[in-house]
Order: structure tokens, then sequence, then C-alpha cells
């Protein structure tokens, strides 16, 4: 069976992880998490014998995703979901398949229907949940860039979001909601990888 690795964009949404898994931090957004994701693997001599397990938070696009209206995610957990797609939403795939290159802006990861768009902006307006919620169901800042790279690497991969908030003007207060991401995720972590 292959040994996990835990890829999370902070301290704060993996400080329930049991101890013993192995852990990397990348950072906040797809270059600090491209870049470290990539400099930890490059350093790695065993990658067939490893899976990244991305967990973190989420912000949901359509509401009740989240469990506390008696909605079950994965594994019967409120608000917790493994992703099968991950989508790079602040890219203009259409106009770079237009100039006959593939931006590769969408990544199957899983068989999940769970799409998760990921982007380098912190969603907090109405307008934009509306636009991503077209095409996913969760929102992120890491995700595709992790599902890059272990793709890049022939790296196995799972990727595990909790959510933490709607996406909304309530996504301010993600400091103070992410603990509660935490403990759902670390929970996850320690029945099926420890």
């Amino acid at each position: 069976m292959p040994r996990p690795l835990i890829v999370a964009a902070a301290r704060a949404e993996v400080a329930h992880v049991p101890a013993g898994l192995d852990v990397v931090v990348t950072g906040i957004g797809k270059t600090a998490a491209a870049t470290a994701l990539t400099r930890h693997l490059a350093g790695r001599s065993d990658l067939d014998d490893l899976v990244v397990v991305n967990l973190g938070t989420a912000g949901a696009l359509h509401d009740g995703l989240d469990g506390l209206d008696g909605l079950d995610g994965l594994d019967g957990e409120h608000g917790l979901h493994e992703i099968g797609t991950v989508l790079n939403h602040d890219i203009n795939g259409d106009a770079i398949r237009a100039l006959g290159y593939d931006p590769r802006d969408r990544l199957v990861i899983g068989e999940s229907p769970t799409v998760l768009a990921t982007g380098d902006v912190f969603v907090t307006d109405p307008v934009v949940r509306t636009r991503l919620a077209e095409r996913a169901q969760l929102v992120d800042m890491e995700g595709y860039a992790v599902a890059y790279v272990a793709q890049e690497f022939g790296v196995a991969l799972r990727m595990v979001k909790h959510v933490s908030d709607n996406a909304d003007e309530g996504a301010m207060e993600w400091a103070a909601l992410v603990d509660r991401s935490a403990r759902v995720l670390g929970e996850w972590a320690a029945t099926h990888l420890g």
C-alpha cells in the first residue's frame, strides 16, 4: 500500500492530523502550492510508493454542501468531500485552445462527481460564486496546482476537502472557522491513513 504524503496549504488545516504522517505545508495559492510540492517530490526517490493526499478547506459554491442542513458528504461526514475533477478557474482556457494549445485547465483525478474550482482569488463576491457554481461545487486556492504537479510526477493522488465557508462574505472568517474543518480532516486521516 502506498505511503501517504499529506499536502495542505496552511498548517491550521492539518493541525489535527495524527502524528507520524508526513506533511508538507505549501503556503496559500497555486504558485506556492506548485513550488513547494515540486521541490519536495523532486527530492524523493520513492515516488512509486507514494500517494499525495491533499487535505484542506474549501468554499461551497452551492447551498447545503457544508452538511449543516443534514446533507452528508464523503463517508457520512458533514461537509467532507472527495474530489474527482479540478478546474483552473482563473485561466482563459477557451482563448488558449483557440490559439491551438491545450491549457489543461480541467484535470480528472478520481471517480467522484465533485468538481473543485481552483484559483488565486479568495472568493467572497456573490457574482464570482454564481459564475463558478455553473461548473463546480467547491472552490479553493491550491487543489489544481497539487493535482497538476502530482500528474507531472506520475504520483497517485487523493484530494479531500472540508467545507469551511460558503464562498461569500462569511469566508473572511476563515481563520476562526478553520479549526472545525481541521478536526474533521484529522479524523478522516486517522481513519483512512493512520
